[in-house]
């Protein structure tokens, strides 16, 4: 078949289709709120040669595009020097070495060969964020962990699925690590079963339009994309731009990590320094490479979000290897807080570069922490283990246009925070409170979005509450004179006692009782522009509504409310 411009356009619809329901598929089928509510999971195909990304679910973490990417391109290496058994039809490896491709123990990757005529013609593989992992503590987020067997079991890549059929004894060594063992096997036949519905659909389209014509789609689809971000950069006038961003502690040394950032651009390309970021750490906010990597990905994506998703989009973007920070770790450094906020901060100092260049394009900070909070204890009334895992949105930042969004999704993907309905369902607990964080929205002329205020309490038994969070004591940025976004604030109740973890967003191991209580505010997004621009009709209309007080307004944006 010929492939003109409408038969390409077909094809790549029905390979972005394919990884949009193998996410349905694993959200549907999981077991765990964290996926089949938060969505935080996100499935894809990749190129059998080299591992390389040719599609991906739209309503995936964005964090997982380049992440994914490398764990594949790991297992393909691995199998070709023998250090992994080759695969089979029906084979599927499991893996979460974070140093092999990965980010955290937790974020647990599937990966399968597809074939044809007897040979691969591409793999696909999944992430799924599992709610525990084992380590030292429920849910995974070891606060103080100062090596990553503290945070949990660690898997190379090994064959979880062999011929299509569940390997026992593999799965009897994950299950006699982890905490409510009983409750994975659904996820994992959920991850397993979207991989399979994946399988079908790229046959359909295989079948229907032909190998040889598919390959020439993927090859184009890449070239497109790669042409797309160079034409996107091109815009940016040549230059130096710098930024720094800062992660408030390693959760074991209380002082804060620098990520300080060199962009270059010249010509069709950018390239990305972190080499004068901070040394490695001692505590869990240390990036492993992917994730690193993954990282600038996602904020360009977040920049120029026309560009197609896939490898050739990131060709034109340079980053050399941060070798000697804690942005590439090696092991046995702790991770745990990698994925979810240190991802987040380089994000952030992406954007604090390149808005001095493409201020219409980017904005301030978002909240840019995934608010992580963990809960394990005993249901006494129910008689079993629990591990519970809480996310949080907060404020984006604002832009040259607009407020940013209010309780939105973390930068590193789209998934939400699960219904307070059903955590009270599947746990022992009460949400007291959960509602806008008002006051929590940088000032700018155009403000930051405002973060999430709750307050959880456990009803029965007890527990250990656990937090690897961040910006306690750094609020996101604002740009281009906007304020920074309010700071992120943990307190337990117990007793009656406010007890405020001595690393403001991150301890572990805390016990509760019944009637003990947390309390969480997550930040705002930072503010854009100056305050003083600001229309005061907006002002007066955000007073109004609650969002600020009318004292305020007078202080951050210098309009009198009556």
């Amino acid at each position: 078949m010929t492939l003109d411009t409408i038969t390409l356009s077909v094809i790549q619809a029905a390979l972005q289709q394919a990884c949009d329901e193998m996410d349905l598929t694993f959200s549907r089928a999981a077991f765990s709120p964290v996926i089949a509510e938060a969505n935080d999971r996100s499935d894809g195909i990749y190129s059998a040669e080299d591992g390389s990304l040719i599609a991906q679910g739209n309503q995936g973490l964005p964090v997982f595009v380049g992440v994914m990417q490398y764990s594949t391109r790991t297992v393909i290496e691995m199998i070709r020097d023998g250090s992994c058994l080759p695969p089979e039809p029906g084979d599927i490896y499991i893996v979460n070495d974070p140093y092999l491709g990965g980010t955290h123990l937790m974020d647990v990757r599937f990966v399968m060969p597809l074939y044809r005529g007897g040979k691969i013609f591409c793999w696909l593989s999944n992430t799924g964020h599992w709610p525990d992992i084992g380590g030292a503590v429920p849910g995974g987020f070891s606060a103080s962990a100062t090596a990553v067997e503290q945070e949990g079991l660690r898997l190379p890549p090994v064959k979880l699925f062999k011929k299509g059929v569940l390997d026992p004894e593999i799965h009897a060594i994950i299950a006699s690590n982890i905490r409510v063992a009983d409750q994975r096997i659904g996820d994992i036949k959920a991850q397993a079963a979207a991989l399979l519905v994946g399988q079908d659909r790229v046959n359909e389209i295989l079948d229907r339009y032909g190998d040889e014509t598919v390959e020439q789609a993927i090859a184009e689809l890449r070239r497109r994309a790669a042409e797309q971000m160079h034409a996107a950069i091109s815009a940016i006038p040549d230059g130096l731009y710098r930024s720094k961003a800062f992660v408030d502690s390693d959760g074991v040394v209380d002082h804060p990590l620098t990520i300080a950032l060199l962009v270059e651009k010249e010509g069709e390309t950018l390239t990305f320094d972190f080499s004068q970021s901070s040394h490695p750490c001692a505590g869990p906010m240390n990036s492993v490479l992917a994730t690193t990597l993954s990282s600038v990905y996602l904020a360009m994506r977040h920049i120029f979000p026309d560009v197609p998703i896939n490898a050739g989009a990131f060709e034109p973007l340079i980053v050399h290897r941060p070798e000697g920070t804690f942005l590439d770790a090696h092991y046995p450094r702790p991770v745990s807080g990698c994925a979810a906020e240190v991802s987040q901060r380089i994000a952030e100092a992406v954007f604090a570069a390149l808005v001095q260049a493409l201020p219409e394009k980017v904005t301030a900070a978002p909240a840019g922490s995934s608010g992580n909070f963990a809960l394990g204890g005993h249901d006494p009334a129910r008689g079993r283990d629990y591990v519970m895992y809480q996310i949080s949105g907060g404020g984006y930042g604002g832009n040259a246009a607009e407020d940013g969004l209010s309780n939105g999704c973390s930068t590193i993907g789209i998934s939400k925070s699960p219904p307070v309905e059903i955590m009270e369902q599947a746990f022992p607990v009460l949400y007291r409170h959960y509602a806008l964080r008002e006051g929590s929205g940088g000032a700018g002329k155009y403000r930051g979005g405002f973060g999430l205020a709750y307050e959880v309490e456990l009803l029965r038994g007890e527990a250990r509450a656990s937090f690897v969070m961040d910006h306690g004591r750094f609020g996101p940025q604002g740009a281009l004179g906007g304020a920074d976004g309010a700071v992120n604030e943990v307190t337990v109740f117990r007793d009656g006692e406010a007890h405020v973890p001595p690393h403001l967003s991150k301890e572990q191991d805390i016990s509760m009782k019944a009637g003990d209580r947390v309390r969480v505010g997550t930040p705002g997004g930072g503010g854009y522009g100056d305050p003083r621009q600001r229309d005061p009709a907006a002002v007066r209309h955000d007073v109004a509504m609650g969002y600020y007080t009318a004292a305020q307004a007078k202080e951050m944006f210098g309009v009198a409310v009556e």
